[in-house]
């Protein structure tokens, strides 16, 4: 299984369904971008996320929301537009998903009020003492360090 950590901004709304057997399904559109020298591309993903767990982060993510999700990584499937040009399409089935550090400008944010965006799998939110989760494997940040976005 591979796992990974994508960062990001939502391109559209969620969208929430049922399986036939009644089982909730929410995917949501993240856009991440990548830097290759003075190159920036964007690397769409489809995070699929099964179950009702995140029910209290859902109302707060709509288009624009940055987020954080990990989770295991599929098999990337080429496809082609409608211009004709070769595609990928990436997707994550997710094991977590938080609110972003990085977040809006001037540091307003849409998540709760409590200030804790962290939400995973078969938990519940993150306590008040734990500070939240840093992609990069830091909780703070210093003037060396280079965000990728």
């Amino acid at each position: 299984m591979n796992f990974t950590h994508i960062a990001g901004h939502l391109g559209a709304d969620p969208e929430v369904r049922f399986t036939s057997t009644g089982k909730k399904v929410t995917t949501l559109r993240l856009a991440a971008r990548t830097r290759k020298g003075q190159t920036e591309d964007t690397i769409w993903w489809r995070v699929t996320i099964w179950g009702d767990q995140y029910d209290k982060m859902i109302p707060y993510f709509k288009k624009g929301s940055a987020v954080v999700v990990g989770g295991e990584l599929h098999k990337p499937e080429i496809f082609n537009d409608r211009e004709g040009k070769p595609q990928i399409s990436m997707e994550i089935t997710a094991s977590f998903v938080q609110f972003s550090p990085f977040g809006k400008p001037g540091g307003s944010s849409s998540a709760p009020a409590d200030g804790q965006g962290t939400f995973q799998q078969g938990s519940s939110q993150q306590s008040a003492a734990t500070p939240p989760f840093s992609p990069y494997g830091q909780t703070s940040s210093s003037s060396d360090d280079e965000v990728p976005f």
